[in-house]
């Protein structure tokens, strides 16, 4: 009998370990079914086989005409599937759209992939003000989608920060003026979160907070039916300058930060010795688990471009910094023992303090960590590719002698402020990650991940390094890119070839950080406190590529992703030449509008009309999702206004513009007026006007109509060659 008992229990536990294996395999299915088609999934079996001791690893073989995909987890299932299609079927999954190609007769297959990492990340903090402020959860989920067949498994994602902390405010006895001074506009969230600023472009809706927890809700199930880890936000000691009113003899530091924004927009820090630090932040983190669940990882950052409130003596410094990390810290464990506390490592090779000397060095990093158990902490190395070949110097995790044993995240910077012009150097995506891997000092290396300020643009930078997230070993990156062509357009002419060995020595082959065109600025010679060129790449290599892409067209016109990807290519060449004409218009330094201008103007118009037909570069996209949120006329025109207003001003001078987008209904509303507003005026006060006329611009709801070209790659080749052709005779 008790022979028969135990079989009875093994048997259910067998069933029930089954039963539980295929709701964990079915969250795959979905995305699948989602991404590819499911008419389309039929060809794959999939085969969940969980193994917490190695990272994602996934298995590919065919067996009578089907594809058996094993893995260990659901990540790996959907990377698994997603590999077969890239490299045996030539296919490919973007923002801008997919082409799944799946032959009759199945190519065959048997391999295991590995990853090298236990965790893949994605996003940076501001992605969530400079993309995602205004997503609903119809596009949340192709994101998550696209993550999870890229193979993601650690998004950082804003977690309904704001709401569960006006909750924890509300608890405090703070009122609601007092909570509205101090969160900002949805856009200008990563900044409140990081004590950047506080209250810019307030006060929200009253509806506001309900519907990020609701959203929330939905990315965080389903992120959690993948077996995603998403770091989420936890509080950094930032709070409102009302606080002083209940609590009047704490210590609480006024921050500064070089935003170009009213005094009145300054945030504040607790003292690191104060005991509200830790009751804030555990009570935050009880919470939020108490709304969403257990959390594992808290991002923190408390000194995000500032220098930390210290002593100037360094033994009471080193003493207030190691306060600092112990407050967080503690704050997060006193709530949930078992989670860990996550910080950016953006900050650390790159602040300088008030004489040019680097802010955080090795002893100060050391100190703000000391008191964090070693696997406790996780530190987001940011921006390889600014150490390699911006700032030329060495890579963080040496500087810092691999983190001091905290576990690491190797990632890179590939976008600031959502800019889309062609530009980063691929050879050092696809090559630097490997010296970190191979690095014998790396210490606690437990992932890779890109961290773009801004997404949707720039296509095969995503591509590679989601690529290389999945290798051990460095590869043949004009291999990579023939695959990559024959994946995305579905061939590799002679000429394609040519247009990347060429942009791989242009705009592919250079790193600026802030790529924008000088039609992007302020319409006057010398703007207060800005850059007054472009920075986009230009070069005779760059222009011979633009003319071998165009070549490709009575090859390639049948693909949608080759005509998004021409028309983006020339549309930076067209806004290359309007640069250049607008430079020699401002240094001849006439005064008022005239054909010269207006012709320029008409080129921009072009544009605009192009990039009317890109699925990603339009102000439209944009502006409906921010006017969803709202459930009155006057919150609609205020998220517009709101989501305006990132793109364009920011706030103060020193970041007017800063967002640079090429955008369609951007350039037309927005850049052309400019320029023509400036120059029909001749007043004195030309450029108070400019402010005047941008903000008026801001606040008024609406965008002008157009009618997309019914060819556009027709007329992107047509206007390539007229300047090529104006460009060479002005030669002779």
């Amino acid at each position: 009998m008790r022979f028969v008992l135990v079989l009875f229990l093994i048997s259910i536990c067998i069933l029930s370990c089954d039963n539980q294996s295929n709701d964990e395999k079915q969250a795959s299915i979905d995305v699948l079914s989602r991404s590819i088609g499911e008419e389309n999934l039929t060809n794959f079996e999939l085969q969940l086989e969980p193994d917490d001791k190695t990272p994602d690893w996934f298995n590919l073989q065919k067996k009578e005409n089907k594809i058996i995909v094993k893995g260990n987890s659901q990540i790996a299932l959907c990377r698994g599937v997603y590999d077969y299609l890239k490299n045996e079927c030539n296919s490919i999954i973007s923002w801008s759209g997919s082409k799944i190609s799946i032959p009759e007769h199945l190519p065959e297959v048997d391999r295991t992939v590995e990853s090298p990492y236990q965790f893949r990340y994605y996003f940076n903090v501001v992605t969530h003000g400079y993309t995602t402020p205004y997503w609903d959860w119809n596009r949340w989920e192709k994101e998550i989608d696209w993550m999870a067949v890229h193979g993601i498994n650690m998004p950082l994602i804003g977690g309904a920060h704001e709401a569960i902390l006006a909750r924890v405010f509300q608890k405090l006895g703070l009122s609601k003026s007092e909570m509205n001074q101090y969160f900002s506009g949805p856009a200008y969230f990563p900044w409140n979160r990081m004590g950047n600023l506080n209250g810019w472009d307030g006060p929200l809706p009253k509806s506001y907070f309900q519907k990020q927890i609701t959203l929330t809700h939905q990315m965080l199930t389903r992120m959690e039916t993948l077996g995603m880890s998403p770091i989420v936000h936890a509080f950094a000691g930032f709070v409102p300058k009302g606080l002083k009113r209940l609590y009047p003899n704490e210590e609480i530091r006024e921050l500064a930060w070089g935003g170009g924004l009213p005094l009145k927009n300054n945030g504040f820090i607790l003292s690191p010795t104060s005991p509200l630090f830790k009751e804030i932040g555990t009570l935050y983190i009880q919470e939020w688990e108490k709304e969403f669940g257990k959390g594992e990882y808290y991002l923190a950052d408390s000194f995000n471009e500032m220098d930390a409130p210290l002593s100037k003596d360094s033994t009471k410094a080193l003493k207030e910094l190691a306060g600092y990390g112990a407050s967080v810290y503690q704050s997060i464990k006193e709530a949930n023992p078992d989670a860990t506390w996550v910080m950016q490592g953006w900050t650390f090779p790159y602040h300088k303090d008030e004489n040019g000397k680097l802010f955080w060095t090795p002893e100060r990093l050391g100190a703000l960590v000391q008191e964090v158990p070693d696997d406790k902490l996780l530190i987001l190395d940011l921006a390889n590719e600014y150490n390699h070949v911006f700032w030329k110097i060495d890579p963080s995790w040496k500087m810092y002698n691999g983190f001091f044993g905290k576990k690491w995240i190797y990632s890179f910077i590939p976008n600031m402020g959502g800019k889309i012009p062609l530009n980063g150097k691929l050879d050092v995506y696809a090559s630097i990650p490997f010296d970190a891997l191979n690095y014998e000092n790396k210490k606690n290396l437990v992932g890779f991940g890109f961290a773009p300020e801004g997404i949707e643009n720039n296509e095969i930078i995503y591509e590679l390094l989601s690529d290389v997230a999945w290798k051990k070993k460095k590869f043949s990156l004009d291999n990579w890119i023939e695959n990559y062509c024959k994946q995305r357009y579905g061939a590799y002419p002679s000429n394609m070839k040519k247009a990347y060995d060429l942009l791989n020595k242009s705009a592919y082959g250079s790193f600026t950080d802030h790529p924008m065109h000088r039609y992007q600025f302020r319409p006057y010679k010398k703007p207060e406190g800005v850059e007054n060129h472009a920075t986009v790449h230009i070069s005779e290599e760059f222009r011979e590529a633009v003319g071998a892409f165009i070549c490709c067209s009575n090859e390639l016109k049948d693909s949608n992703l080759y005509t998004f990807d021409a028309i983006e290519i020339v549309v930076q060449y067209l806004g290359l030449e309007v640069d250049q004409r607008l430079m020699k218009f401002l240094e001849s330094g006439e005064q008022k509008y005239s054909s010269e201008l207006d012709e320029i103007m008409k080129t921009l118009l072009v544009i605009d009309k192009l990039l009317a037909t890109h699925p990603n570069y339009k102000l439209e996209n944009w502006l409906n999702f921010s006017r969803k949120w709202g459930d009155t006329s006057q919150e609609k025109n205020y998220y517009e206004s709101d989501a305006k207003r990132i793109v364009t001003t920011w706030g103060g001078d020193p970041v007017n513009d800063y967002s640079g987008r090429v955008w369609s209904g951007l350039i037309r509303d927005y850049y052309v007026p400019r320029w023509q507003e400036y120059y029909k005026d001749n007043s004195d006060r030309r450029k108070q006007n400019m402010r005047e006329w941008e903000e008026n611009w801001i606040t008024t709801p609406g965008l002008s109509k157009i009618k997309a070209y019914d060819d556009p790659l027709k007329v992107a080749a047509k206007m390539y060659f007229k300047f090529e052709e104006e460009r060479h005779a002005n030669k002779k």
